[in-house]
């Protein structure tokens, strides 16, 4: 069976069950800026599992691409991924544990044919707090699963929030018990991971197939639980190992999801998958990295050293050190090739390659630098070459070093000295790109407001503004576009920005939360961090955006904007500088 079937079969399973289908949430959350990704199909539902209602009614059915930081370094074995697609089921304080075991157990077995003595399950021991969940055992049991097979966890294993245990949730997180489905494959136990198997031994004989929580919990000031107004139902079940299950095969590289990415590696590296861990390993790394970089970058991420472009730069330069590793071919043709089996945005190609072309050059002399100097710090590899520590790990492990906690742990102090002593630099330089608050900054700094929404409506909603600096003279403005602007597009954006100031649009503001401005439409400088309140500037009906000022109050005090340079700053960013000629 097809991982297309499966995702179809349980999308129409719900919805004969009365879930409304609803439009997955995108990989980035736009102006959100307290996840870097969706990790969880939950995640756009909170307001609803809290008990506001839902447009779509009670009962909700999607699958959600997600993406999770957590797991990049767990990537090498054969059921790890950094990106996956959930299957995701939901009732808001309608249907609950009766109904949804019974209908998880039925659409494993009866949709997908999986042998019911096959399933295991596990339910929440308890604690003092929240009661053993007994009830979701004798469900269990009427349906079929016999007691030896129905094990009990505690808070480490059962108990799903989106910050783990009771103890880890913050004030107002919502969580709850849940109860997993594993299917077991025909593997033998290895007693080096423990003398009893059981569904969450380390083994291999077990995969987790599928996730029922019941979200009936919220962390309360004082640090205990309350019962939330409704009891919910939050499902999830990894598509990439429910395919494995199905396909009875415990490596979910060798679902129909990963076989021709597998297949293009085996054929670019003349390498054979499945003849030796150590390459097996590698292949999986760069299978996952380069499929959850296609679907990072495809949604307007570029790769840099903050937020999510630094997430996604470890990918591709993790990738791309890999893919070295396997072939003497140069990593760089080895990545356009296996990136273009997996896309077909030329953009998104052009900018992982970009990336990979820009990390050989570094990989080389981060190598010679290693082998060169005993003593050396990752943190210089950083510094010197941008190399992230992942990455550094590699070259040290390969010159016979291996790198401890410690050194991790040194590596994140240092890091986070740095960031910090680059920030008060630039704030003692400027405050939000301005160099002063003379006539004619604030006339340019206006000017970039307009020219940034000139640059997503001639461009595309891709544009994100990624940097700015204005002086007395111009301003210059760093945006996030895959290559240089043609003169027709100068022009039109020229003109865009020149008729809006024509019009004399008033310039006004509003103080809002960071969220009411964001729901709104308001854009903002991701990674700048907000207050409780924020200034929302708007002109006219062309632009909006969260901003500290200051601004001229009509646009007709801005004169005429010229843009009069650009740059490629790199894989997919852009500098432009403008002019303004006051009439």
């Amino acid at each position: 069976m097809s991982s297309d079937e499966i995702r179809e079969k349980y999308l129409k399973f719900f919805e004969e069950r009365g879930h409304a289908r609803i439009e997955p949430s995108p990989l980035v959350l736009e102006n959100d800026p307290t996840t870097l990704f969706t990790s969880a199909g939950m995640q756009p539902l909170v307001p609803y599992l809290k008990g506001e209602p839902h447009p779509k009614g009670k009962r909700l059915v999607d699958i959600q691409p997600s993406f999770r930081t957590v797991d990049i370094d767990e990537v090498g074995d054969n059921r790890h991924l950094t990106f996956f697609e959930m299957l995701g089921n939901w009732s808001l304080g309608d249907y609950f544990k009766k109904d949804q075991l019974e209908w998880c157990l039925e659409f494993f077995i009866e949709e997908l044919g999986l042998a019911k003595d096959k399933l295991w399950v596990s339910v929440f021991e308890g604690t003092k707090e929240v009661p053993k969940d007994t009830e979701s055992t004798e469900v269990w049991k009427s349906l079929g699963i016999p007691e030896d097979r129905i094990f009990y966890y505690g808070v480490k294993e059962n108990w799903w929030s989106r910050r783990g245990t009771p103890e880890a949730m913050p004030t107002g997180e919502i969580g709850g018990p849940d109860s997993e489905v594993f299917f077991e494959f025909d593997i033998p136990h290895d007693p080096k991971f423990g003398e009893k198997c059981h569904p969450n031994c380390n083994c291999g004989r077990f995969i987790e197939i599928g996730n029922s929580v019941f979200i009936q919990y919220q962390k309360k000031g004082d640090g205990t639980l309350s019962e939330l107004p409704q009891k919910n139902v939050d499902f999830g079940g990894g598509v990439e190992r429910i395919a494995a299950a199905v396909n009875n095969t415990p490596d979910i590289f060798q679902t129909d999801i990963f076989k021709p990415t597998i297949a293009k590696l085996e054929e670019e590296t003349k390498n054979k998958y499945g003849e030796a861990e150590e390459k097996d390993r590698r292949f999986r790394v760069i299978a996952d990295h380069l499929r959850a970089a296609v679907a990072i970058a495809s949604e307007g991420v570029y790769p840099s050293n903050k937020q999510q472009g630094y997430i996604l730069r470890r990918l591709i330069r993790r990738a791309a050190l890999n893919l070295q590793k396997l072939s003497k071919a140069s990593a760089l043709s080895l990545s356009e090739e296996v990136t273009k089996s997996l896309t077909e945005k030329e953009e998104t190609a052009t900018l992982i390659g970009e990336e990979v072309g820009k990390f050989e050059k570094a990989l080389k002399k981060g190598e010679a630098m290693v082998k060169g100097h005993p003593k050396l710090d990752p943190f210089d590899l950083y510094q010197s070459y941008g190399i992230p520590y992942e990455v550094s790990e590699e070259l040290f492990h390969d010159a016979g070093r291996a790198l401890t906690e410690k050194d991790k742990k040194d590596f994140e102090e240092k890091l986070a000295k740095h960031q910090k002593l680059s920030r008060e630099l630039s704030a003692g330089v400027f405050k939000g790109g301005l160099a002063d608050t003379s006539r004619e900054v604030v006339r340019l700094h206006t000017a970039t407001h307009l020219i940034h929404a000139a640059l997503r409506k001639i461009l595309g909603e891709h544009v994100s503004q990624k940097g700015s600096n204005i002086t007395s003279e111009r301003l210059r403005f760093d945006f996030s576009h895959p290559e240089k602007l043609s003169e027709e597009e100068i022009k039109k954006i020229e003109d865009l920005v020149n008729e809006q100031i024509e019009k004399d649009l008033q310039v006004s503001f509003e103080e809002k939360t960071y969220d009411e401005a964001s729901q709104e439409g308001a854009l903002a400088f991701f990674g700048e961090k907000y207050g409780k309140k924020v200034k929302m500037y708007t002109i006219g009906d062309f632009s909006k955006e969260v901003c500290g000022g200051p601004h001229v109050k009509s646009t007709s005090e801005i004169g005429h904007v010229k843009i009069i340079k650009q740059e490629k700053l790199g894989a997919g960013v852009v500098r432009i500088y403008a002019t303004i000629e006051v009439k």
